[in-house]
């Protein structure tokens, strides 16, 4: 599954089997962009671009 990062335009390549149902962050390595996807049966469901401070608090993650 490819998903464009909404930032720099750079093609992101996600394995299937591990993003099969994935709801939480994304970051592109190439502007370092941080994507918030949700992918469902596979499938993308909807992608925000979004902050590193957003997602560490959704994730309960310290950074």
């Amino acid at each position: 599954m490819k998903i464009n990062c909404l930032s720099c335009g750079h093609n992101i390549v996600l394995e299937d089997e591990s993003y099969g149902d994935y709801e939480g962050a994304i970051k592109c390595y190439a502007c370092g962009a941080i994507l918030e996807v949700k992918l469902s049966e596979g499938r993308i469901k909807s992608v925000n671009l979004t902050s590193i401070d957003a997602a560490a608090k959704k994730s309960k993650l310290r950074v």
